[in-house]
């Protein structure tokens, strides 16, 4: 018996990792946008006034912010996301496309379904970040 470790593909976990960063850093900006429109709706207000700074986001936090709040830590998660998004989901969302080219044949299908479906989503979320929405929503989450 060999004590040799043999992979199929070196591209396999890179691949994963791919999904699994795009796919958190798109959970975070839906999360993000989806506080945004519920605090407009609950408010009944539009998007200027949510981000003059008397409705911040961090007043949404369940049981206040304090270090022995899980959700603070949910929070700063989610914020840490939804920031690095700003960079890496554009980055991830070229670098998917490239993958969705050349490894098409090599690649299962459902995988690849899935990254396309991934990378329509990062396409999406990056247009509305760089929209005038989308800087009003930075601007609120920023506050």
């Amino acid at each position: 018996m060999s004590s040799t470790v043999h992979a199929a593909d070196g591209r396999a976990p890179l691949l994963r990792t791919v999904l699994a960063g795009q796919v958190a850093l798109l959970a975070a900006a839906v999360v993000v946008t989806a506080m945004w429109l519920g605090r407009m709706a609950a408010a009944g207000i539009g998007p200027a006034e949510l981000a003059s700074g008397a409705y911040d986001p961090k007043d949404l936090v369940p049981f206040g912010l304090s270090m022995a709040n899980p959700f603070t830590w949910l929070y700063v998660l989610v914020s840490l996301l939804f920031l690095a998004g700003l960079v890496a989901v554009p980055m991830l969302a070229l670098y998917s496309v490239v993958l969705l080219v050349r490894d098409r044949v090599g690649m299962p299908r459902r995988t690849w379904w899935l990254l396309l479906a991934v990378t329509a989503g990062a396409t999406a979320v990056t247009v509305l970040r760089f929209s005038p929405a989308g800087t009003e929503l930075t601007r609120w989450w920023l506050d």
